[in-house]
């Protein structure tokens, strides 16, 4: 501006010595006095030499027209400078604030690290159509909430003023909008979180459902071959237990095999029917070996001993007598505490004893024959020890009877299946000439008597 002045005096001043060669007369310019008006129109004395010149006026004028637009924009200058100051400091207000939300940011996100497996936002029902409906709502209700800031937000006003000198509206400051965007994600992390764990517990649930679906098949299927089986046995038998096998002949062929095997046994009960008047000794009813010891259990008559029922190979002597021809009612129960044993017949216990193989379990896994012992597991018969006459309802249990249940069974006031080995028709397989015939037991027991 300063320059700008400098130049438009110097044009003035050329101009005015132009005007003064042209009409041949010079003009002396003096000093300004302080605080008088720029221009030549002043004598050496200070006072002011009036001009009547056209054009020193307006260059006059044009100065003074200089000097106000210098002075305003100085002004504006001055207004400006204190504007960016103001601005500068709500900068560095906006910054620290930033500064401050991410700290407390890190703070947050730090504790709420140790609160993961806090639940902020209560306990979710177990239902799941009551839980979608739950968080349908907490999603409506946080959106509801967003549309009331930001319609909060459009009637905040600016602390700056418009050219008119009217408030204009501006958005949120950003340390409030950063504020809202924090805590907005705090709530959909909880939300997220919970939704999570909602499927979590739909699979567990889908789990516990397939794993009990699962056993209800299995049980179905079991029971659905027992169905088939008991049709099958239907087919010979009036009943499929109502069935007898005949061992005629002393021979090392003729036995029957019961299908189902045993699992580990602490105790046992063996009941059954039997017919025999075989001499001397009636033979082998039954016999169960083991890989590894072909004697497990074994009920034996052989030659002018008595009945002997060995556990493990070991040995006791039983107070039976069932060699008259006629149907009598046996049961053995042992169990391994103590190797206690009992001995019935027709539902009268007739022995009792111990240290019979004590504290030694019963091995699984295997072969039950009926009519011959085995010297290997399943065969190596020998037919000295085999079994002469009939048997029926061979049933065992995985404990010890009450001699109440055992005269019942002996006098056909119950039926009472064994839940190791029941006796039915499809479960006992015949060799070497054993038949199986429809029996009664309980209707020929009373004529044979």
């Amino acid at each position: 501006m300063l320059t700008l002045l400098v130049g438009l005096l110097s044009l003035v001043s050329g101009r005015t010595a132009q005007s003064q060669d042209a009409t041949g007369s010079r003009f002396v310019c003096n000093a300004i006095p302080p605080g008088a008006e720029p221009g030549c129109g002043y004598g050496p004395t200070g006072n002011r030499v009036q001009s009547s010149s056209p054009v020193e006026d307006e260059l006059r004028n044009t100065i003074m027209e200089l000097r106000e637009t210098i002075l305003q924009q100085k002004e504006t200058i001055v207004s400006q400078q204190g504007t960016i100051k103001e601005l500068n400091s709500k900068l560095a207000r906006c910054e620290a604030a930033a500064d401050e939300s991410s700290q407390a940011k890190s703070r947050g996100q730090g504790s709420r690290r140790k609160e993961l497996g806090k639940n902020t936002m209560g306990d979710l029902p177990r239902d799941p159509n009551e839980t979608m409906d739950q968080l349908g709502k907490t999603m409506q209700s946080l959106k509801g909430r967003l549309e009331n800031l930001e319609q909060q937000s459009l009637r905040l006003p600016s602390t700056n003023m418009s050219a008119g000198g009217v408030s204009a509206l501006t958005p949120l400051p950003p340390e409030l909008r950063e504020l809202l965007r924090q805590r907005l994600g705090a709530l959909e992390t909880q939300l997220l979180r919970k939704v999570a764990e909602l499927e979590e517990e739909k699979s567990q649930l889908y789990n516990e459902t397939a794993a009990h679906r699962q056993r209800t098949e299995s049980a179905l299927n079991s029971l659905l071959e027992r169905i088939v089986e008991l049709e099958k046995s239907n087919n010979a038998f009036k009943s499929p237990e109502d069935f007898k096998v005949s061992l005629p002949l002393r021979t090392n062929y003729l036995y029957g095999r019961i299908k189902k095997s045993l699992p580990e046994m602490y105790a046992f009960t063996v009941c059954m029917w039997l017919k025999s008047s075989a001499s001397p000794g009636i033979g082998t009813p039954f016999s169960y070996g083991v890989p590894g010891q072909a004697n497990e259990i074994v009920l034996i008559e052989w030659g002018n001993n008595p009945i002997e029922l060995l556990v493990n190979d070991k040995v006791a002597q039983l107070p039976l007598s069932v060699s008259d021809g006629r149907w009598h009612h046996i049961c053995i129960t042992w169990t391994t505490r103590d190797g206690f044993w009992e001995a019935y017949q027709d539902g009268e216990r007739l022995g009792t004893g111990d240290n019979l193989a004590p504290w030694h379990p019963i091995k699984p896994g295997g072969v039950i024959i009926l009519g011959q012992e085995q010297d290997i597991v399943g065969g190596r018969f020998d037919a000295t020890q085999a079994f002469v006459g009939e048997l029926s309802q061979f049933n065992m249990w995985d404990r010890v009877l009450r001699p109440v249940d055992i005269m019942g069974l002996a006098n056909c006031s119950a039926y009472m299946p064994g839940n190791v080995v029941p006796w039915i028709d499809a479960n006992v397989e015949v060799f070497g000439g054993a038949t199986k015939a429809a029996l009664e037991i309980c209707e020929d027991r009373a004529f044979d008597s």
